[in-house]
Formats: structure tokens, sequence, C-alpha cells
């Protein structure tokens, strides 16, 4: 059940009884105080100034040729032409029951599937993953996630980073170590950190191995055997650390969903072309441009070069391409990309090519999803003790480490493997959590302090509410998935409370797929458990005064942890029967 969409088609369709055009919007929102009702209408002052009449008397008119019988208590008409909407506690009792009976808990399946592309986390496979791939990735895997269980079909998209100069500078490298000893030269290979960093030491201070680093770019690129034979080498060393990091942050990416830089190498010669023929290129300083009225600086228009002077492509060419098959050959309705901000020139260019070009068709959608930046606690971009840039997989591991130290602190009965166990969900999901819970495009200090409190909106306090919720149903003789399917009875106000957050559930998934905003899932979840804390406290579940009013409890309790195991799940956090 969703209650915002339900109450819209009803009111448009009093709306249209009422007279009112057709662009006429009801405007359903959740009501900001209870004595205002659950929701209100607050479309009727906009559809009396198309009218130019009185709103008050639209409203009237609009409530008259209401059905509002059969799911509200009462409507009233306030102020100037809000109309208030109090929900019957049987109609709540009804869709309760109905989501405890369905295994996606009453969410209604869509009238239009969509194909939707999503582009996330996009490591450069010359280095480890960082701290600054934590957001992309955890983001990424969200949105495919909820986009996925409200029925579209999802393609996810590593546009990981393997190819150029820097790979060349890498293999040279290699091809030196192996020269010497080829085992040692794998060893090597196992820290990437550490032989980028040689790598790169050597490129700095040595012209010859500078020249020769150029020259293997142009061995791989041109398909010399040998040269790409160390170059797949490298990537699957690569990708094979990004695997193990995805796996701890519990991410759904896998290697067929990698289509890297590397994968349009070949279509980027005919992108230039097809700008070429559409006269859309200019040559500047013997590089191959365009240049869009849309985007000026103090000189003129902007170049967008896709060619260099050199022959060479740039990101935006390679965009383009990928561009060009997500929208053409994959087919996408949708097209998602998550990276930080600092991309949103690019993006904004990238569109606006696309669409000039017809690389992008009007009927597919472009969302470039931008999210700020990790600080540390003075305030910069994040960094290690040593002021380098921090691994993701060292963060996880601090993660799990101090996630161990509270759980033997505060539970000693547990044995190490569950204790260990406890202390990887709650480490990993602490910073994951803590990272969601922001709005994307805002900057945010990292604390293990905060993210690590099993009080406010954190990981840890989600997770035991609904560990929780767990023990008091198998304290009743039965469990979250084995409750015997029931009517549930909405009487108690905290009861009427709890079941209309519950029943909310779908409003809160389909404003995070339209909007792109993983936190509306997390303050969603955090005001669940809010809510189950108050009715648990006010309405007595095991110790209720009759057997009908227990077993009607423990099937408002078990919907109620159904539905935070299948939002932390949405988020990439697993949940545990005890902690």
């Amino acid at each position: 059940m969703n209650i915002r969409t339900h109450l819209e088609e009803q009111f448009v369709l009093a709306m249209q009884k009422a007279g009112l055009p057709a662009e006429a919007n009801p405007i359903i929102r959740l009501s900001a105080r209870k004595e205002f009702g659950d929701y209100q209408a607050n479309g009727i002052m906009p559809a009396a100034k198309i009218l130019k009449s009185n709103p008050r008397e639209i409203a009237n008119q609009v409530v008259q040729n209401l059905e509002w019988q059969n799911f509200a208590e009462k409507v009233e008409i306030a102020g100037p032409g809000f109309i208030n909407i109090f929900l019957k506690n049987s109609w709540l009792s009804d869709a309760a029951t109905l989501a405890l009976a369905s295994s996606k808990l009453g969410i209604p399946a869509l009238s239009r599937k969509q194909l939707v592309v999503v582009d996330y986390s996009s490591p450069n496979l010359a280095k480890e993953m960082h701290v600054g791939h934590l957001r992309s990735t955890i983001i990424g895997d969200v949105l495919s996630r909820v986009q996925e269980f409200l029925g579209h079909k999802v393609i996810r998209q590593n546009h990981v980073g393997d190819w150029g100069t820097q790979f060349g500078m890498l293999l040279a490298h290699f091809e030196d170590l192996q020269k010497g000893d080829a085992q040692h030269a794998a060893v090597e290979l196992s820290d990437l950190e550490k032989f980028y960093i040689a790598a790169k030491k050597r490129f700095d201070e040595d012209k010859s191995f500078e020249e020769r680093s150029r020259q293997t770019v142009v061995k791989f690129q041109s398909g010399d055997a040998s040269a790409l034979r160390n170059l797949q080498e490298f990537i699957n060393t690569s990708l094979h650390h990004c695997e193990e990091v995805y796996e701890r942050l519990n991410v759904l990416l896998k290697r067929s969903d990698v289509r890297g830089e590397s994968a349009y190498n070949s279509a980027l010669p005919g992108v230039v072309e097809s700008l070429r023929k559409q006269k859309l290129l200019i040559e500047d300083h013997g590089a191959q441009c365009v240049f869009l009225d849309e985007f000026k600086g103090k000189d003129g228009p902007l170049p967008i070069i896709v060619q260099k002077s050199d022959g060479g492509y740039l990101y935006m060419t390679t965009d383009l391409a990928a561009l060009q098959y997500r929208s053409q050959t994959l087919k996408a309705d949708s097209i998602i990309a998550v990276t930080d901000a600092r991309q949103a020139l690019h993006f904004n260019q990238l569109e606006t090519l696309g669409r000039l070009a017809h690389f992008l068709p009007k009927t597919t959608e472009l969302h470039h999803v931008t999210f700020g930046m990790v600080l540390g606690s003075d305030n910069k971009p994040f960094k290690t003790r040593s002021g380098g840039t921090a691994k993701l997989s060292d963060l996880l591991n601090e993660a799990e480490e101090r996630a161990l130290a509270l759980v033997k602190e505060k539970n000693t009965n547990l044995s190490i493997e569950e204790q260990k166990q406890i202390a990887r969900a709650v480490g990993v999901g602490a910073v994951k959590y803590a990272d969601l819970s922001k709005h994307r495009s805002s900057d945010y200090v990292f604390s293990w302090e905060q993210m690590l409190s099993f009080e406010g909106n954190t990981a840890p306090y989600l997770l035991y509410a609904y560990t929780r919720i767990a023990g008091i149903l198998r304290k009743g003789g039965t469990s979250v998935d084995a409750i015997a399917i029931g009517p549930i009875e909405v009487v108690a106000p905290q009861e009427r409370t709890l079941a209309l957050q519950i029943l909310q559930f779908s409003e809160v998934l389909n404003a995070v797929s339209a909007e792109l905003l993983p936190h509306y899932l997390c303050t969603y979840l955090y005001d669940l458990a809010g809510a189950f804390m108050s009715f648990y406290e006010a309405c007595p579940v095991l110790n209720a005064s009759e057997t009908s009013e227990k077993e009607n409890r423990m099937r408002l309790a078990a919907l109620t942890a159904r539905t935070l195991k299948c939002g932390l799940s949405l988020l990439g956090l697993n949940t545990l029967e005890r902690m």
C-alpha cells in the first residue's frame, strides 16, 4: 500500500468531478501536526489561481465529490483551502494486515518499469581503493538496490580507470621487476599502493624510464600482445583488491559489471568522426574541440576537447562513447552516474553535447548524482594519522576493531566467533550508515565516536532496535519470519502511530528513487525505530492482558522488524538476530 498514491488517485477523481482543470494537482503531503490530520491536500490554492475563484469554495466542492468514507474518519477544510485527512483505524488495520502477508511488505507493483543503468564506484585500477571511493560505491549501491526492489531492471556499470599514461608507467616498472625475478614482481604487485609509489618515483626522476613508459602506452594501445597480457594481469590484481572491499562493504558489484575506459577505446574514433560529420568540431591549437554557448568563460565559450593535438583522447570522448553505449546499445530509460560534485561541469557539458550530437535520445534521462567530501576532524579531506590517503581496507579494519572492543565491553556471554560476526556487521555498517544518513551533496566530518554510538541516528542503534524486536518475538515463541499471518488491529494511539509509520515505507522508497537521496530512507528507519520504542513502552506485548491482544501486538512487532530489516538491507546493512 502506498498511502500517498492512493490519496492522490482519490483526490484527482474528486477534482475532475468538481470541474477543476486537468493540470490541477492535489499535492498530497504529510501533515506537520497531528491536529491537522495524517495528510493534507495542498493543491486547491494553485487551482483557485488558475480558475480565479475562491479557494475555500473550490475545496468544499472537491470534498463533496471525494469518496472519503472508506479510508478516512473525517476530512476537514482548514484556512484558505487546505484539506486535512484523518485516516480510519480500520483502514490502517487492513493495510497493515496485507503488508504482513506480503513478501514485499505490501509495496505495489510498478505500472511502468524502466531499464536503469547505474554507474558507480569507478575506482582507478592503478591504486587500491581509498576513502574517497567510499561515497560513490555505497550511494550507488543503495540507489541500485532501491530501483531493483521497486521493480525496475538495473544494469550496474563499474566504469573503472584502466587505460592511459599511468598504466604505461606501471607496466614498464612491472616489466623491469619481471626481468629480475618474476615471483618477486608478483609479490610487489600485491601491494598496489607501494607499487604505484615506486613506479611514480621512477617516472618523476628518470627521464629514460619516463620515455619508456610512454612507449609502453603506445604498445598496449596498438594491441601489442605482451603488453596487453601484462596490462590484464595488472587489472586482474587490482580488481581482486576491489572485490575484497566490495564483499566487506556488502556491495553488489561483480566482475561482470566492470566496463572500464578501455572497453570504449575502439569506439573513440567513431565518436570524433560523428561530431565532425555533424559540423560540431572546431580545430583549436591542433586539438579537436566543441564550443557550446551554454558554457562560457570570461573569454567566450569554453572548449570541450575530444581529441588532443597528438591524436590522443580524453575523458569526455570516453564518456560520450559510454553514453552512446548505454542509451543505444543497452537501451536505458534512465542513466544514473554517481561521482563527486567536482565533476558537475563535466557532466553538464556531457549531457548537453550528448543530446546535441544525438548520442543521448530525448527519451533517456541522465542523472548526475553528486556528493560531497569525507572530512577529518580538521575539516580537511580525510587522511591517515601520517597524512596519507586512507586505504578503504584499512578504514574497514579499524571499524571492525573498534566495534569488537565495544561488543566485548557490552556482552561477555558471546563466543569469540559471535563477537567477531557482530563486530563486522556493526563496524562496517556504522561507517556506511554514517555516510548514507547525511544529505549526499554535503561534506561530513568522519567521527568514530558518533558513528559507533548506540544512541541517535546510527547503525548500532538501528541494528540493536531490530535485534530487540527479534528477541521479544523469540520470547513469545516465534520469530520475525515465522510469525503466524493474521489480522492486525490498530486500536491504541501508539499502535496507530506505528502502523502509519510502517505503511509510509512505500512512499519513502519512491522518494529515494525519484530524488536519488538515500538519507530519506535512513531518516525513515530511525523514526520507525523510535515509533516502535514508544509503542513498546505504552503497549505491553508479551504481558498483554488478553491472548488476542498479545498476538495482535506480536504481529505488529514482526511487521516492524521486517520493515526495518528490509530497509537496512536496501542500505546494504546486515541485521543480527542477537547482539
